[in-house]
């Protein structure tokens, strides 16, 4: 594996707790809409925020990363009383605030979770795998919990948007662009697609609308 700057290294873990924070807010909203309890919001923001990682790290044989970090506990906790205080002093929520900061968390996931894969040898196709693994998995576990369908299943673009991402940034890191640079590029172009499907409702339709009528023997 390749080693990082120290620089580097200090980008890769603040990028990483935000996308634990963000995804954090994910699960609090989550649990608040469910009208869970205190217990309820913990477990739903930290398998929200640490699921998708902790099977990323458990594929590629490697320490799971907050085994021996308490950042990613406290960036959880952090995350999850500020949102639950701001939901408190405020009667509504907007609609789409949940599908926002899920975006969000995706643009971070994707990035690291490629990268990181990279840094540990695998093919460039296998790291955007697993980066976006590390990105929709802990929200897929999010949903099963509220008994819905997983937004990756249904709705706008959600995992072709995460493939673009992690496309977008080993491609750049492929033509020789800078790592910061390529990150950034790859987060943002992540994040805008997602924002316009969610606004534009844009899909990759299979089976159109129809009648259960499926015949039986």
């Amino acid at each position: 594996m390749a080693k990082l700057s120290f620089a580097m290294a200090t980008y890769f873990l603040w990028f990483d707790l935000l996308g634990v924070a963000v995804f954090a807010v994910s699960g609090t909203l989550a649990a608040w809409r469910n009208q869970m309890d205190g217990f309820g919001v913990i477990v739903l923001a930290s398998v929200t925020a640490i699921g998708g990682g902790t099977l990323r790290d458990l594929i590629l044989d490697v320490p799971v990363i907050w085994i021996n970090n308490n950042s990613y506990f406290y960036a959880i906790l952090i995350a999850a009383i500020g949102t639950i205080l701001l939901v408190r002093n405020r009667l509504t929520i907007p609609h789409n605030t949940l599908q926002f900061f899920d975006a969000l968390g995706l643009a971070f996931f994707v990035i690291m979770g490629t990268q990181k894969a990279l840094d540990f040898g695998t093919s460039t196709l296998v790291a955007i795998m697993l980066g976006t693994m590390s990105a929709v998995c802990g929200g897929m576990i999010r949903d099963v919990l509220c008994r819905e369908i997983p937004m990756v299943f249904r709705g706008e673009l959600y995992a072709v948007t995460c493939l673009v991402g992690g496309g977008v940034y080993t491609g750049l890191l492929a033509l020789g662009a800078a790592q910061l640079p390529a990150m950034l590029a790859g987060m943002l172009t992540l994040l805008l697609l997602r924002l316009a499907a969610i606004k534009w409702q844009i899909t990759i339709p299979v089976f159109g609308k129809h009648h259960n009528e499926l015949n039986e023997p």
